[in-house]
């Protein structure tokens, strides 16, 4: 992509609505731009990032068996009756009315959408178990929406559910869906914590909030720094060692303020590895049992012929929301810092330009075409504008490879620097080779 064809209204100013440093950096990079309350556009550069973290999640879904489907963002009032939370849900839930009077919603959330997909289709225990996902906007109204995609009021979302015979069953979808967790975290470069937490309007008995480190979070972490020891790569995808695997993290201290208590944090946990700090929730899981399936009359026939209520969890992750959060995470001195597998560009060329030369250009050019030919995703910067507003600008966006074509430059040898880093000089063949790492 050539800068002068990308879609990127940068500001020079600091948004005065905006009070932290995601929502400040994605204004002013033309990431987002609000429609309304609580409710943005999602620009080229923000919907780019956006969907390398949705591709993240999809391809660790699916390695866990888990099937992609597509639920509408519009709910019927009817299922919701069913399952008893349509007046217990709040003020959050947007009620809406279609021309014939009937009483539909934006979908907060798919527990009852999905269980009424699943009681028409499955009847035997053959067929189970099922772990099915949608990634979808969803729509919360949100009395005070707050720092910019983090707390707003229309937000994409992963959502999963799984359908399981009995609730020994059940709790191996839910290990491998702890599992699947960590491991998409981990490809987004970031350390999540399992935190045991409350199911909240969710519902059930077994709750798990995955919190990364963070100062501007909403969410007090109170944890025993050992946590971050485990090796997930120790474990295997097997029920046994999934299994292992969460003993091994639940039995580490890391709990939410809701469940907090500072005689037992104190009894359990070293002074030296106590963890008292702030956090962002990027995602939750919930098994709940029979909460929806029982009045909902989701059955199946058992092993046995007798009909029972199939046992259910559900498992979110915010993709909006993470884009956010990673920012938070990763920001250095006002300079986003992408991790490589979401980062809008890999690298970005910046060609010293002037009217009277345009040697560096016609270089820059060449460079570009030859890291297109190795699929690597770059930028050339190809506007006229001079070397220190450059710098700002890319510093800014946080593109983690910068090729600088200008005085430094000389024959196959060009400036090559990483975000945050020192400069190098090095061939165009070893740029390729670091690039393609």
């Amino acid at each position: 992509m050539y800068l002068s064809k990308l879609f990127i209204p940068i500001t020079k100013d600091l948004p005065a609505e905006a009070k932290i440093k995601s929502h400040q950096l994605m204004l002013r990079t033309g990431m987002i731009k609000q429609s309304s309350a609580g409710i943005y556009s999602w620009l080229p550069l923000g919907f780019k990032v956006m969907k390398k973290i949705e591709q993240i999640v999809r391809e660790e879904q699916n390695l866990i068996g888990a099937q992609e489907m597509l639920m509408p963002t519009i709910q019927s009032s009817e299922i919701w009756k069913e399952s008893g939370r349509y007046d217990d849900y709040g003020e959050e839930m947007l009620r809406i009315k279609d021309r014939q009077g009937r009483e539909i919603l934006y979908g907060p959330t798919n527990e009852e959408l999905i269980t009424d997909v699943f009681r028409t289709s499955v009847k035997s225990y053959k067929l189970l178990p099922q772990l099915l996902y949608h990634i979808q906007w969803k729509f919360r109204d949100e009395i005070r929406p707050r720092f910019g995609v983090m707390r707003c009021k229309e937000f994409y979302m992963k959502d999963a559910y799984s359908f399981d015979l009995s609730d020994e069953d059940a709790k191996k979808s839910y290990n491998k869906m702890f599992y699947s967790y960590l491991k998409t975290f981990n490809r987004l470069d970031l350390k999540a914590i399992p935190m045991a937490a409350d199911t909240g309007p969710i519902g059930g008995d077994l709750s798990h909030e995955f919190v990364i480190l963070a100062d501007t979070g909403e969410s007090d972490i109170y944890a025993d720094k050992n946590i971050f020891e485990i090796d997930l790569n120790r474990y295997k995808f097997d029920d046994s060692s999934l299994q292992k695997m969460r003993e091994d993290f639940t039995k580490v201290y890391a709990v939410t303020d809701e469940k907090f208590k500072k005689e037992e944090f104190n009894k359990l946990v070293k002074k030296e590895n106590q963890i008292i700090t702030k956090g962002i929730e990027v995602g939750h899981i919930f098994y709940f049992s029979d909460k929806y399936s029982k009045p909902m009359n989701c059955l199946i026939d058992d092993k046995s012929g007798k009909k029972t209520s199939v046992k259910m969890g559900s498992y979110g992750i915010g993709v909006s929301r993470l884009v956010g959060a990673i920012i938070e995470a990763k920001y250095n001195n006002d300079i986003m810092k992408w991790p490589e597998s979401i980062a809008p560009f890999k690298v970005v060329i910046i060609p010293s330009i002037s009217k009277n030369n345009k040697e560096n250009l016609e270089k820059a050019i060449k460079i570009y075409q030859e890291l297109k030919k190795q699929n690597i995703d770059v930028l050339l910067d190809d506007v006229d504008e001079n070397m220190s507003n450059k710098f700002k600008k890319h510093d800014l966006i946080g593109i983690p490879y910068q090729i600088i074509v200008g005085a430094k430059s000389d024959d196959d040898n060009f400036e090559f620097k990483e975000v945050n880093n020192t400069s190098q000089i090095l061939s165009l063949d070893k740029i390729k080779s670091k690039l393609k790492n």
